[in-house]
């Protein structure tokens, strides 16, 4: 399939790898549908009506799931319907051995292209480094403590502008389809270690303390995390404390020709622009 030309719908763009995505698409001048719930090209994965619109003239789909998985499925066939040739799935590693509660939209998005008939990418990054500085551990970092249950064990961290490269790189070159690729750092980190990278940059106190899944639990419902939330975050760590997501995997050298970028880079940039002062 070569997509020069085509057009390209990109869900989640208001995301963190999506709004990357179609920055990076639309910069070697590709034409994006950049489709949210809020976004420029209207899309909700709840209001089917919304879905022809959005796929109209599309020949590729960025595609990241609902945590619902119901519509993913009827979506996809919709998709190929309507004429699209390529998919490019955001999961996630170790997906293939999470527990219940957690990627269930990810989990039907592979199997639903897998089975599409037309050209399909999955890709399944560790941990972006941007949780640090958007959202899930920006705010514990500014207020000095990070309390996770996760103990030693290390993460490959990986920076969320290699994964939006790698799925563009996906989305518009050839000699990709039918595979997965796991996209991590270039090496592990625990997430001591990332607490005390980010107090030396900022010259803050912060401190990392290791809880149990249940304590974990209880601080996710205490800070009034809904429970659907709270069992999503425990099943993802309770993965994580396998190790089977804490070795440095080569996806983005396979795709990319390159080492992936260092979490010391993020943080140095992170820290420049004041995000955890």
């Amino acid at each position: 399939m070569t997509t020069r030309g085509h057009e390209f719908l990109v869900l989640g763009a208001t995301g963190k790898t999506g709004r990357r995505v179609v920055r990076r698409l639309r910069a070697a001048g590709e034409t994006v549908r950049a489709a949210s719930r809020s976004g420029e090209v209207r899309f909700d994965w709840a209001d089917r009506a919304s879905w022809s619109a959005a796929l109209n003239g599309v020949s590729a789909v960025y595609l990241v799931a609902p945590d619902d998985p119901a519509p993913v499925r009827d979506f996809v066939d919709e998709a190929v319907t309507a004429g699209v040739g390529r998919f490019v799935v955001l999961s996630g590693r170790g997906i293939d051995h999470i527990g219940p509660g957690f990627g269930e939209g990810m989990i039907e998005a592979e199997r639903a292209v897998r089975a599409s008939g037309v050209e399909w990418t999955i890709i399944r990054p560790n941990n972006f480094d941007q949780n640090f500085d958007e959202d899930l551990w920006h705010a514990p970092l500014r207020e000095g403590r990070l309390a996770l249950p996760i103990g030693e064990v290390p993460e490959p961290f990986v920076d969320v502008e290699d994964v939006a490269e790698v799925a563009a790189t996906l989305l518009t070159a050839d000699g990709h389809a039918g595979r997965t690729y796991e996209l991590s750092g270039p090496r592990g980190l625990t997430f001591g270690e990332v607490v005390d990278q980010v107090a030396a940059a900022t010259g803050r106190v912060i401190r990392f303390e290791s809880l149990t899944l249940p304590e974990y639990r209880a601080e996710l419902l205490a800070a009034g995390v809904p429970e659907a939330g709270a069992t999503a975050l425990c099943a993802m760590f309770a993965l994580h404390q396998t190790g089977v997501t804490s070795e440095p995997v080569d996806g983005v050298r396979s795709v990319l020709g390159r080492e992936p970028a260092t979490f010391e880079a993020y943080v140095a940039r992170v820290a420049a622009t004041g995000a955890w002062s």
